[in-house]
């Protein structure tokens, strides 16, 4: 790895860990946010096995989605970048175990892009998981498919929500503003600088087709399922005024979304996508 890409990893890090504490509030887990990862929870649980499954989160973030699969019985190993975030994490899988939950939380400090610190024997994950573009911040996708290749078993599952490229609604928040350089975020093809909480995280934008080819590209050692857009007509988390202000409106555009996520055209537009992979 270059100095310049470590750096960028370095940088990744330190916004993450600066709103670590306040993430689980709006900024991390508004109305917005939590209607796309209720759909998230909802593909991934059809695809995991009967009884207890074991999971890898990759971006785990605060944990809130650890949490909610290891409430449900399920063995989750939770993985992130951040060192702030993996302590929030930690805590979450220590009350978990101080309830007397059916699963198990546990959370470790691991990249995305260095999965292969990860040692699971042979007790392989049945499925892995990343919500809201941990991946989009990963230098070489390829290099992460091999790695997870080696977490997962033959006939596991990869869901991965990933930030899209084609967002309507950015452009035109953007453009209403006249803030022409960050209208044009997404459509840079190189990484890209972006602003947080006076930080900086450096990220990638991705079409789920781009996506989905360099990850396969390596070994070929997964296909794709299915992918479909999330957030195409409904706002990005960051407009959560707009269905605070009129809820009217917003029923009416989660019902649009929901009636052509998987439409050919629409599942390319949106904030995220959300890409089903099966490991071969």
């Amino acid at each position: 790895m270059t100095a310049a890409l470590d750096r960028q990893l370095l940088d990744t890090a330190d916004a993450f860990d600066s709103v670590a504490h306040t993430y689980d509030g709006p900024q991390g887990n508004n109305l917005l946010i939590q209607r796309m990862r209720d759909i998230t929870w909802a593909r991934i649980e059809a695809l995991l096995p009967a009884g207890a499954a074991s999971l890898i989160d990759i971006g785990c973030g605060t944990g809130i989605d650890a949490q909610h699969f290891a409430a449900l019985g399920h063995r989750v190993l939770a993985t992130d970048w951040s060192p702030a975030m993996v302590e929030r994490a930690t805590a979450r899988g220590l009350a978990l175990a101080a309830a007397g939950a059916a699963g198990h939380l546990r959370a470790e400090r691991v990249g995305a892009h260095e999965l292969q610190l990860l040692h699971p024997g042979n007790d392989r994950f049945d499925l892995a998981y990343s919500n809201f573009g941990p991946l989009n911040c990963v230098p070489d996708l390829g290099h992460t498919a091999e790695q997870l290749a080696a977490l997962v078993r033959p006939g596991g599952y990869a869901v991965f929500t990933v930030i899209g490229r084609w967002c309507p609604w950015e452009v035109a928040h953007y453009a209403r503003q006249r803030r022409w350089a960050r209208a044009r975020v997404r459509f840079l093809r190189q990484t890209t600088p972006v602003g947080m909480n006076g930080h900086t995280i450096w990220t990638r934008y991705h079409t789920p087709r781009q996506f989905v080819r360099e990850w396969v590209a390596a070994r070929h050692e997964w296909e794709l399922v299915s992918y479909e857009g999330l957030s195409t007509f409904v706002p990005p988390p960051y407009l959560t005024a707009i269905a605070d202000q009129r809820p009217t409106l917003f029923d009416r555009l989660v019902r649009l979304d929901q009636r052509t996520a998987a439409w050919p055209v629409f599942r390319n537009a949106g904030d995220h996508f959300l890409v089903v992979l099966r490991r071969r």
